[in-house]
């Protein structure tokens, strides 16, 4: 969220506009009824709700999510890592563009230091929560610290998933010349510890995986620009406002929070995601590709509004 979009006068959401927790349980109960086994928490930065790590535990005791995840940037991570743990999170996400402060700083656009990050890291993964790295690559940037990342945290036994620099919103000043194509990753991780293949884990699984030889873990691949995947995306996005979108690129969302808020009952709520989702028909990184790499001069909602 760069402070020249979003300083100290934008004016962000209140509290009214936003799903409490007991909303953001009844959609997802209808979310579950139709077949959802996993459910994403990310932001923004979800940890910034005072109440995720109760809303954590409602996901895993009242609806019986059988996986929720969290996305973070991990600033705040080391105060509510334990209490993360005890209301049942299953997985973690983090975000780590850089070793460097300096250089994470300027890829968070706050001058945050990723070393707060990686202690916190490190005790999530003393705490028993199984972690994941996220790591966005921006050639010019970060791009050279490739190896040096894939080589911190092989040695911690964490996977680690590059991310093609996307276009998402229109604040970050994507360029095409800046992504570094998923092949090139690989091709450098290659050369320095052989790896190979693996098959997904799942239907419609985001990241290509790619396991070391020599038994070291893993690294992911997520190649939405270079290689979309949308013919096989399942991912549905609820915003805090309540708003469904079903492609991370559309600015459209239907508004489920206010069919709540009407004094629908849930078998109607889970109608009315259903028919939401048989009409859709996003496919914009296939319709990038097939307009030579371009993005859409179209607004898109910014990153920090629909998550990753």
């Amino acid at each position: 969220m760069p402070k020249e979009v979003f300083g100290a006068d934008y004016a962000f959401m209140r509290d009214p506009q936003l799903m409490s927790a007991d909303e953001m349980v009844a959609i997802a109960r209808s979310f579950v009824e139709l077949g959802v086994t996993k459910i994403r928490l990310t932001g923004g930065e979800p940890l910034l709700r005072k109440d995720l790590c109760e809303i954590v535990r409602r996901l895993k005791t009242e609806v019986g999510v059988p996986e929720v995840a969290l996305t973070t940037n991990g600033w705040l991570l080391a105060r509510y890592a334990e209490e993360l743990r005890d209301a049942g999170l299953d997985r973690l996400n983090v975000s780590v563009d850089s070793l460097s402060a300096e250089t994470a700083g300027k890829m968070n656009g706050m001058g945050l230091d990723s070393r707060r990050v990686l202690e916190a890291i490190d005790l999530a993964s003393s705490l028993g929560l199984p972690v994941k790295i996220n790591t966005a690559v921006r050639r010019g940037i970060n791009d050279h610290e490739v190896e040096d990342l894939a080589e911190y945290f092989r040695a911690r036994g964490l996977t680690l998933r590059f991310i093609e620099f996307m276009d998402v919103g229109n604040s970050n000043g994507w360029q095409s010349e800046e992504v570094v194509p998923a092949q090139e990753i690989v091709d450098r991780i290659q050369a320095k510890w052989p790896i190979e293949p693996v098959a997904p884990a799942y239907r419609g699984e985001v990241a290509s995986r790619y396991r070391y030889r020599d038994g070291a873990g893993e690294i992911g691949i997520i190649a939405s620009i270079t290689e979309p995947f949308c013919r096989d995306c399942h991912r549905a996005r609820l915003s805090a406002d309540g708003k469904l979108h079903t492609c991370l690129f559309s600015a459209l969302g239907w508004d489920v929070l206010s069919e709540l808020r009407k004094g629908c009952d849930q078998e109607s709520i889970t109608r009315y995601l259903t028919d939401i989702w048989i009409g859709r028909r996003d496919r914009y990184s296939d319709e990038r590709s097939e307009r030579g790499g371009r993005g859409d001069a179209e607004p898109k909602p910014e990153m920090s509004y629909l998550g990753g």
